[in-house]
C-alpha cells in the first residue's frame, strides 16, 4: 500500500495593504457630513468646523488611545509605573467633491492625503437640517458614496495606465518581472474600468497581484469603515430612513463594517464637565457613545493587533501587523530584539486572567516557550530572550 501523501499546509492568503505596524486611518467624506466633528469629538482637539465646504485645508492628525478592559486588568494586576495604552492614528481630510480627480475643490490634493493613510473611515450623512449645507443640495448618502467610489476609481486608473505605458513604451524586452507587473497593472486597469474598487473585486488577486498593489497603495485597495451619521433623535431611537439603503450599498461593493453614531450626540458628550454627567444623560437617553466602538473597529480594519509587555515597571501594548511572526513582534520593541531573537515567553491573557497569576499559569503548564514560526496572537503577553550577539539566523 503506497504511502499516504503528507498533507500540505493551506497557503496564507496574501493581505492587501502595508506590511507594517505604523498604519494609520483617514475620515473621509462630502463636505458637511461631519467628519471633523467626529475628529474633535475623537481627539477632544478644538479643529474648526464651520459650516462650509473646505474649512478643514491641510489633513490634522491625532493619535486616540484603543479602549481595552484586557489593558486596564493587567494595569489594575500589576500596578507599573508606567501604563503605555495602544494607539489608532487618524487623520481628519477635507471634504471631497464631484470632480476631485480633476482636481475640483482641491481634490487632488485631498486624494493625496488619502494615499497616505491605510484604511478610510466613509462619513456618511443620514441627517436632515436645513442649516447645514451640502455641496450637491440634497442629502443622499448613497449617492455622496457613489460619487466618492467613482472619484477614488478615477484616480486608481488614472495611476494604473500611467504606470502600463511606462511599460510599454519601453524599446527593449521587458524581464520576466516586468511583464508579470504588466500583466497585474492591466488586470487592475480592467478591474477599474468595470466600475469596481480594487478591495471588492471578485477576482482572486494572485500574490503577485497583491505584492503589486501593495507597492502602489491605490486608494480603492484601502478597507473601509462606514459611519452613518445620525441624527441625536434617531440615534436614540435607533430608526433612520438612510440605513436600509446605505446597508444594501455597502453589501453590493465588498461588505465592510457599518457603524450608526450621532456626531451631535457625541459632541454633547464631550462638553459635559464629568463621567457622570455623561453616565446620567446616556442612561436618561437610553444611548451610549459609538466612539469606543469607531475606534477599535478602525484598529482591526487595517490588519492591527497589539500584544501586551507587562511588569511592576511598565505595562504596555505593542502595536503590530496581524500575522507578524514572533521575531518580527521583537523588533518592535528595540532592533535587536529580532536580530537576536532566541524565543518568545508566551501567556495567554485569559489564562492569566483565570489563574489569577503568573506562577499559576506556569503550573498549570500553559506558560509556553515559542520559536521563530510563532504567529503572534491578540492579547498575548510575551517576554522575549534574545541575544545581541546572535547574528539572527
Amino acid at each position: 500500500m503506497p504511502p499516504k501523501k503528507k498533507e500540505e499546509a493551506p497557503k496564507e492568503k496574501p493581505i492587501l495593504g502595508r506590511f507594517s505596524s505604523h498604519l494609520k486611518m483617514g475620515i473621509v467624506g462630502m463636505p458637511n457630513v461631519g467628519k471633523s466633528t467626529l475628529f474633535n469629538t475623537l481627539t477632544k482637539m478644538g479643529i474648526p468646523a464651520e459650516n462650509f465646504p473646505f474649512c478643514t485645508i491641510e489633513p490634522n492628525e491625532a493619535r486616540v488611545n484603543v479602549p481595552d478592559e484586557r489593558f486596564t486588568w493587567l494595569v489594575d494586576l500589576y500596578k507599573p509605573k508606567s501604563q503605555v495604552p495602544a494607539y489608532l492614528e487618524i487623520h481628519d481630510i477635507a471634504g471631497l467633491v464631484r470632480g476631485a480627480a480633476e482636481g475640483q475643490g482641491l481634490g487632488n490634493a485631498f486624494l493625496s492625503h488619502i494615499r497616505r493613510t491605510d484604511g478610510i473611515f466613509h462619513v456618511c450623512r443620514c441627517f436632515e437640517d436645513a442649516d447645514v449645507v451640502h455641496v450637491e443640495d440634497r442629502i443622499d448618502p448613497v449617492g455622496d458614496l457613489e460619487i466618492i467610489a467613482s472619484e477614488l476609481r478615477a484616480k486608481d486608473l488614472e495611476q494604473m495606465k500611467k504606470e502600463i505605458f511606462g511599460y510599454e513604451k519601453k524599446n527593449q524586452k521587458l524581464t520576466k518581472d516586468e511583464t508579470d507587473k504588466l500583466a497585474s497593472l492591466k488586470k487592475i486597469e480592467k478591474c477599474l474600468e468595470d466600475g469596481i474598487n480594487i478591495k471588492d473585486s471578485p477576482e482572486e488577486w494572485s500574490v503577485k497581484d497583491v505584492d503589486l498593489i501593495n507597492e502602489l497603495q491605490p486608494l480603492t485597495s484601502k478597507p473601509a469603515v462606514y459611519l452613518c451619521n445620525m441624527s441625536e433623535k434617531d440615534y436614540g431611537r435607533k430608526k433612520n430612513k438612510f440605513l436600509a439603503k446605505l446597508h444594501a450599498w455597502v453589501q453590493a461593493h465588498g461588505g465592510g463594517p457599518m457603524i450608526p453614531f450621532s456626531a451631535a450626540l457625541e459632541e454633547n458628550l464631550v462638553m459635559m464637565q464629568s463621567d457622570e454627567e455623561r453616565e446620567a444623560y446616556c442612561k436618561e437617553m437610553g444611548v451610549q457613545s459609538a466612539l469606543p466602538k469607531i475606534i477599535t473597529t478602525g484598529f482591526s480594519a487595517i490588519q492591527l493587533i497589539y500584544f501586551f509587555t507587562a511588569g511592576a515597571d511598565e505595562v504596555k501594548c505593542w502595536s503590530i501587523r496581524k500575522s507578524y511572526k514572533a521575531p518580527q513582534a521583537a523588533g518592535t520593541i528595540h532592533t535587536d530584539f529580532e536580530r537576536g531573537f532566541i524565543c518568545a515567553e508566551v501567556m495567554k491573557y485569559a489564562d492569566l486572567k483565570e489563574l489569577g497569576t503568573e506562577g499559576e499559569v506556569k503550573n498549570k503548564g500553559k506558560y509556553k516557550q515559542e520559536g521563530k514560526t510563532y504567529v503572534v496572537e491578540d492579547g498575548d503577553i510575551i517576554h522575549f530572550k534574545f541575544n545581541v550577539t546572535s547574528k539572527g539566523k
